[in-house]
C-alpha cells in the first residue's frame, strides 16, 4: 500500500499514526530538495522522545530512551540507556534471562565479571555484545573516575531464550570504521561505506556510530521492513528531509518503515549519533525487570528457576562479585 503525501515532511510526525507499518511514496513532497532521490521511500521521524535523567543501579545515572513510559520497546529492542557512572556506584551483581545486551563505551571504562568466570574491562570506543540466553548474573562497576557510555537491550526469539550465553567483544581499534566527506562511521554491526562488522546478530540488528563534521550529510540504506531509531549522542542534525526541524542531544527519533535515512548536520558544531535497525521478531513481550520472556507462566518459570539456582542460575547461590 503506498500513500501520497503533499505536507512538508517536516509535519509528517505529526500527521502519522506511531507505528505506522505503511511504506511511504512522498516525491511530490520533497520535490524542492535533490536528495530527495537518495531513497525510493526515505524514513522520516514518526516520533520524537527525549532520554530523562533517572537514578540506577547502585547510585548510577541514566538517561533511559527506549523502556520508559513515552516509549516502552520498539521490536526487538527492549531499552537504550546512556549512562554515566562514578565511583563507587555501579551496576552490582544483577541476573538477566531471555535478551542480549550491548555495551559501547563513549568515555572511561566498565569492568564486568559474571558468575561463570568471564571478566575483563572494555573502555572507551570498545563494545561487548553479550547474548545472556538462559541465564547470567554479573556486574557492571565503573573503572575510572567518569565512565559514559550506550547499553541497548534487544530481544531474542522464543526459540533463542534458553540458549547458551555467550560474548562478543571487539576492542576499538578492531571495530570497522570509515570516512567520506566529513562523515565518519564505527560499524558494531551491519554494514555502512562498504565495511561491514564482523559481530554475529543473533537477532538480525543493526548498529552504527556516526560522526559529522558541519556542513556534511550522509544517506545510510536500511532494510526496508526493519524498524528503526536514532539516538542523538551530541550536536544538532536535520534528519529524514531538509524541511524537517533540527533534533537535539538525548533525543530518540523513532523512524518510519523505508529504505534508507538522510541526515544533514547544518549547525557550526559536529554532530554524534547512533543509528540502530532490527528485523521484528513479531512475538509477544511478557517482561519482568531483567528477564524477558514470552509469556507469564514463563516469567513464573524464570523467577523459580533464579529463587531455587536452576536452569541456568545454578551457580547464584555460591557466586558474588569481587
Amino acid at each position: 500500500m503506498s500513500i501520497y503525501i503533499s505536507k512538508p515532511c517536516s509535519q509528517l510526525s505529526h500527521a502519522l499514526p506511531f507505528f505506522a507499518t505503511f511504506r511511504f511514496s512522498i516525491a511530490s513532497a520533497m520535490s524542492n530538495s535533490l536528495h530527495s532521490s537518495a531513497f525510493v521511500t526515505p524514513r522520516l521521524v514518526l516520533k520524537k522522545v527525549l532520554a530523562k535523567s533517572q537514578h540506577e543501579g547502585d547510585g548510577a545515572v541514566v538517561r533511559r530512551g527506549i523502556g520508559r513510559t513515552e516509549l516502552k520497546n520498539l521490536d526487538p529492542f527492549l531499552m537504550l540507556d546512556h549512562f554515566s557512572v562514578s565511583p563507587p556506584a555501579g551496576f552490582p551483581d544483577h541476573p538477566h534471562r531471555g535478551f542480549e545486551t550491548v555495551t559501547y563505551m563513549l568515555e572511561g571504562g566498565i569492568t564486568h565479571q559474571d558468575f561463570a568466570g568471564h571478566k575483563g574491562t572494555i573502555r572507551a570506543g570498545d563494545v561487548q555484545w553479550m547474548t545472556a540466553g538462559r541465564g547470567i548474573i554479573h556486574s557492571e562497576m565503573p573503572a575510572e573516575a567518569n565512565n559514559k557510555g550506550l547499553q541497548l537491550w534487544i530481544n531474542l526469539a522464543s526459540r533463542d531464550k534458553m540458549i547458551e550465553p555467550n560474548y562478543q567483544e571487539l576492542p576499538s581499534e578492531n571495530i570497522p570504521t570509515a570516512e567520506k566527506d566529513g562523515v565518519e562511521v564505527r560499524v558494531i554491526a551491519g554494514e555502512s561505506m562498504g565495511v561491514q562488522s564482523p559481530v554475529y546478530t543473533r537477532t538480525p540488528t543493526m548498529f552504527l556510530v556516526f560522526s559529522m563534521m558541519p556542513g556534511s550529510e550522509w544517506h545510510q540504506s536500511i532494510p526496508e521492513s526493519w524498524n528503526c531509531f536514532v539516538y542523538v549522542i551530541e550536536g544538532e542534525g536535520v534528519f529524514g528531509c531538509t524541511s524537517s526541524s533540527p533534533c537535539v542531544a538525548h533525543h530518540v527519533l523513532v523512524l518510519s518503515l523505508g529504505d534508507g535515512l538522510s541526515v544533514w548536520n547544518n549547525s557550526s558544531k559536529p554532530l554524534r549519533f547512533v543509528v540502530v535497525a532490527g528485523q521484528p521478531l513479531n512475538e509477544p513481550v511478557t517482561q519482568y525487570g531483567p528477564f524477558v520472556m514470552n509469556t507469564q507462566s514463563e516469567i513464573e518459570k524464570t523467577l523459580e528457576d533464579y529463587q531455587y539456582g536452576r536452569n541456568g542460575f545454578e551457580m547464584r547461590k555460591y557466586w558474588r562479585s569481587q
